[in-house]
């Protein structure tokens, strides 16, 4: 053991600070700074001082005497870092006009596996490209080239999506608008510069039972009819005047009744919707997401007959201050509850996801399209909008709070998983530091910590998504040489009260504590490898010479990682493969066949070889052994007969973290407790088994004494 602790200092060390330094300069042209925007946007343009107060940069251009403001450019994951497919935000830069029309959208940087190890990056970089052009006061939405002949009529401004990762795409777009409409509010004056974290919010505590007269009178549904003559006198005087005979013929008749009304508004969706419509709604919507229930009947749809389910509605826009915000149908196949309403044609469920910034305390506007071509080869056609105004009544709203601001509002979202985390690390550090009886007795141990671990993989691992990466060091590192903020950490509240957990037991316990207990992925390996002992499945025994130099290929494989990542983040997307995390915890399994065999082919490793991954392979593991040099602690009690002559708890230690002198390697300790329990067992602990018997241990200077004398 006293091998692989001068090893660190001598070689693993010095290499990887070299290799840090070398790969400083590339990383610095790898992330966006003024630098960098220089070289992105030369003379005759200025980029100017980022803004102090939002992460955007201005930029100017000389136009004879006097220097204009051309555009501002940021990113996208400063202002909206909205979690992608992979758990990872993607990172846009965005260049903005004035008049809100982007000049200028780039990929930064992503992790989304179906660009990087399924199609390739060509499609996102061609979907991006579409962007230039259009304006932020247009309704930006994704469909497909196919289709986009059928839509000139659209409310809609329509991007080529990329078949096979909607999700991505859709994220990618959501990350950009959200971020722009932050950038046009604070500096571009749209919706008077109001910030849109600072939102009001809906009372889910205040039901009332209404029916739908009364739903109509407290203005929780809101309505509006339109006739045939109101369509007709709409399009006089254009191409499209008289295009409807049946509107002609039948002036009076009704073009169509549409009611509007705010469903995640307990009063409005409880009392509109089924328990079961309900219940299937709030399990579809995430926090902050607000659900629009439309409603219609006559002889126009609120959608068209070609309507995809879960798509954005082209017949429909949804405005709030001159601004368009993007509202996808839910696919809600529920019951209306019967509360005296008319008889409706036709309803859908709309939902507007939070990063849109929709504030229920304000009005909005949701517009009818109504289309008319005239002219059979090349048809012209014409347009026209019918708004109606929806706004939720002061009482059922609680107005917008000074705090309810960036990473806070995540953490006020997530507080009861915060709280289970909380008091799950309170429960482990009571344990480990009394040496309950929980952790002490090897019967007890057998039970507690396999359910320990269960919960580790379930809830921290899959349900929190709190499995602790490389990958948040590499991001910080990289975050440090680029002198930007780590404040993008905070969006991550499960990640971040882990980590902090981790780094103060480090100095009380070192790596053992996140490594035998918190890491989702060794739990998993763990589990695995007790299902395999119930089966009677054997195990191999790496000779300790072996082991202790395949120890030492962590500490290489991090070096590895980190330069790689300085050098490049495309090299640093790749290198934080070797770990099996995304794979086997973010993703739960659903990624290309590769990955997936890598992982399985770890966890069967850990079976073979406990802990397999962990002892050899893991970077983390290696980069919180050397945070743990910092342990003031050796908590796990020894005796003098420890090592010299017993040899117990060495033999059972299946990470063979125990030297011949009976001494703990707390860099190769997971904490299994194991010797813990066999210490003070008088039925495992040979030195207390003689105590009982009313012998004692000789060490072996004694015995070899006793032994003379004879």
């Amino acid at each position: 053991m006293a091998r692989a602790r001068s090893f660190l200092p001598r070689s693993f060390l010095l290499v990887s600070l070299l290799l840090l330094a070398l790969a400083g300069s590339a990383a610095r042209a790898e992330v966006l700074d003024a630098e960098r925007l220089r070289a992105l946007f030369p003379a005759p343009y200025i980029v100017g001082e980022k803004d102090s107060a939002l992460p955007v940069w201005p930029v100017f251009k000389q136009n004879m005497t006097s220097t204009d403001l051309v555009f501002y450019v940021f990113e996208s994951a400063d202002l909206a870092p909205i979690p992608g497919f992979s758990g990872t935000p993607m990172n846009l830069l965005v260049a903005l006009d004035p008049n809100g029309q982007y000049l200028d959208v780039r990929v930064l940087s992503h992790h989304e596996p179906v660009f990087l190890d399924g199609l390739g990056q060509e499609p996102l970089f061609k979907f991006v490209a579409q962007y230039p052009g259009l304006s932020l006061k247009q309704t930006i939405k994704i469909g497909n080239g196919a289709s986009q002949s059928s839509r000139g009529g659209s409310a809609n401004v329509y991007v080529d999506g990329v078949a096979k990762a909607t999700a991505s795409v859709r994220i990618l777009n959501q990350s950009l608008l959200a971020a722009s409409l932050k950038v046009a509010r604070a500096k571009l004056g749209f919706s008077g510069g109001r910030d849109p974290d600072r939102v009001a919010h809906v009372r889910t505590d205040l039901y009332e039972v209404m029916n739908w007269e009364q739903l109509l009178r407290a203005n929780l549904v809101q309505h509006i009819r339109l006739r045939n003559a109101d369509v007709e006198r709409a399009f006089a005087g254009t191409a499209g005047e008289g295009g409807d005979e049946d509107a002609r013929a039948h002036p009076d008749d009704v073009f169509i009744d549409l009611y509007v009304a705010m469903a995640t508004v307990p009063t409005a969706g409880r009392n509109l919707l089924s328990d079961s419509g309900n219940r299937l709604m709030n399990s579809r919507i995430s926090e902050g997401d607000h659900v629009l229930l439309l409603m219609s009947a006559g002889r126009y749809g609120i959608v068209g007959d070609d309507f995809v389910r879960a798509s954005v509605p082209d017949r429909l826009t949804l405005k709030q201050d001159d601004l368009p915000i993007e509202m996808r149908d839910l696919d809600l196949d529920a019951e209306l509850r019967a509360g005296g309403q008319p008889r409706l044609d036709s309803w859908k469920a709309f939902r507007v996801f939070s990063a849109a910034g929709l504030d229920p305390g304000r009005p909005m506007q949701i517009a009818l399209r109504v289309v008319r071509a005239k002219g059979i080869v090349y048809p012209e056609r014409v347009a026209r909008d019918f708004a109606l105004e929806l706004s939720v009544p002061e009482r059922f709203v609680v107005p917008a709070l000074e705090d309810q601001k960036g990473w806070q509002a995540v953490w006020k979202a997530r507080r009861w998983e915060l709280t289970v985390l909380i008091a799950a690390l309170a429960l482990l550090a009571w344990l480990l530091a009394r040496q309950h009886p929980l952790v002490s007795d090897r019967g007890a141990l057998r039970i507690a910590r396999p359910l320990y671990l269960l919960f580790t993989v379930a809830f921290i691992g899959w349900f929190a998504q709190a499995q602790l990466s490389i990958v948040n060091v590499v991001a910080l590192l990289q975050a440090a040489v680029a002198h930007r903020s780590w404040a993008f950490f905070l969006y991550d509240p499960p990640t971040v009260i882990l980590w902090a957990f981790v780094l103060v037991s480090l100095v009380f316990w070192g790596r053992g504590t996140f490594c035998g207990w918190l890491c989702p992925f060794g739990a998993l390996q763990e589990l695995a490898a007790l299902a395999s002992r119930a089966l009677r499945i054997p195990t191999v025994h790496v000779r300790a010479s072996l082991d202790r130099r395949l120890k030492r290929g962590k500490y290489w494989i991090l070096a590895f990682v980190l330069a790689a990542a300085l050098w490049s983040p495309r090299a640093g997307d790749l290198a934080v493969e070797v770990e099996p995390f995304k794979t086997a915890i973010t993703l739960v399994f659903a990624r290309s066949w590769p990955f997936v065999a890598y992982a399985v082919f770890l966890v069967l490793g850990g079976i073979a070889v406990n802990k397999f991954f962990c002892r050899y392979l893991c970077p983390l593991g290696a980069w919180l052994v050397l945070l743990g040099r910092a342990r003031r602690l050796d908590w796990i009690a020894r005796r003098a007969e420890c090592g010299r002559p017993c040899q117990t708890c060495r033999h059972r230690c299946e990470y063979q973290a125990i030297d011949l002198a009976g001494r703990i390697d707390y860099d190769e300790c997971f904490q299994c407790m194991d010797c813990v329990a066999i210490h003070r067992s008088d039925r495992l602990c040979a030195p207390l088994i003689l105590q009982r018997k009313g012998r004692r241990m000789l060490r072996i200077r004694e015995f070899h004494a006793v032994e003379s004398a004879r």
